[in-house]
């Protein structure tokens, strides 16, 4: 059998593909209307694709990756990404650097607020209130959270490196006895999903650590090398890999990267088995963001045989609808399903060969 459309699950059955025109029903559930906008055509159908690609790496012993771009936090999504942690919806994280430094902002009690994307931005940063699109934040309360970082990384020692996964599992720990609410940061250290952030200069969390250097002298040192072999290890001994991309950029490479990198440990494998992403991006700009899955199976980074699909929809549109869809429709197997034993220890010792393309 070949896949569908873009990388859709193949049907045993042709008189499933029949489109099924969408219907209004006022009792509908999310699992409904996803279900639904699938048997319809173009986004709609590639959202409940989507759902059923999550559903099934849920169902197959599937090691996700989440590669969490764009302003999600700020937008609303911060509840939505703990409960992925919270259920083991996805097993390991890259993240920008932002979008975790919002996720401080909120867990300590600060609020973002709705705002005019056409509003007067001048009388704005007279008034220190920073903007995102429509979102607001005032910049006082973002130094109260920035401090917080920074005298964070005045515990750490100076006399060792940390990879940011280590880095960012002990702020969620300290975090906790003051958290307002549960945040990613907190529950992926409760959880044991690890996080990483491959641009971490590239944010507040960056700005924190700086000035705690410039006024103590104390030198936190991050191996981002370290950070590169481990999230390699982590694919290399899963038993299958899949992929969830909100948006692109770093986190997403970060990811794709470590489905072709297994020769740095002396080893080939067939890249992620599953992929979905949601984006707006478009491939011909020849951006990352906008990558599709095909051009990444010429990397190798994907598996030949791999489900996958692209949602060119916006996705704070998007997420609540699959994830939503998924808590209803696969909650039998959210349930059953094993946590794998994630390991990003290996023999240091043991001195890799090559494996030729």
């Amino acid at each position: 059998m070949t896949r569908d459309h873009e990388g859709c699950p193949p049907r045993a059955d042709p008189a499933e593909d029949l489109l099924r025109p969408f219907t209004v029903s006022p009792k509908s559930s999310a699992g409904d209307i996803v279900e639904r906008m699938g048997d319809t055509a173009f986004q709609a159908r590639n959202l409940g694709v989507a759902a059923l690609i999550w559903d099934a790496m849920l169902r197959d012993g599937t090691t996700i990756f989440l590669g969490l771009a764009g302003a999600m936090v700020p937008a609303g999504m911060r509840p939505l990404i703990v409960y992925l942690i919270e259920t083991r919806l996805v097993d390991v994280i890259a993240s920008t650097g932002a979008n975790l430094y919002h996720d401080v902002y909120e867990t300590l009690g600060f609020e973002h607020a709705q705002g005019d994307p056409n509003g007067d931005d001048v009388r704005l940063a007279h008034l220190r209130v920073v903007r995102f699109y429509d979102v607001l934040a005032p910049e006082h309360e973002f130094s109260i959270g920035e401090r917080f970082c920074t005298e964070f990384s005045l515990t750490l020692d100076d006399d060792r490196t940390y990879t940011t996964r280590e880095y960012f599992e002990l702020l969620g720990r300290a975090m906790a006895p003051k958290a307002k609410q549960e945040g990613i940061l907190t529950a992926a250290a409760k959880h044991g999903v690890p996080i990483y952030c491959p641009a971490f200069g590239d944010s507040v969390h960056g700005l924190a650590v700086a000035e705690g250097r410039l006024r103590t002298g104390k030198r936190v040192v991050f191996d981002v090398i370290e950070d590169v072999l481990e999230m390699t290890h982590l694919s290399l001994t899963a038993e299958k890999t899949g992929v969830v991309y909100i948006g692109g950029g770093t986190p997403k490479n970060f990811i794709q990267q470590c489905g072709v990198a297994g020769y740095l440990f002396g080893r080939q494998r067939p890249g992620h088995s599953y992929g979905i992403q949601i984006t707006m991006d478009q491939p011909q700009w020849g951006g990352l963001s906008g990558c599709t899955f095909e051009e990444a199976q010429s990397w190798r980074k994907i598996s030949p045989d791999a489900q996958f699909i692209t949602v060119n929809v916006e996705a704070t549109v998007a997420l609540p609808l699959i994830v939503s869809a998924l808590a209803e429709r696969s909650a039998d197997a959210i349930e059953a399903r094993k946590t794998p034993a994630l390991d990003w220890q290996w023999d240091k010792t043991a001195a890799p060969t090559r494996v030729s393309s």
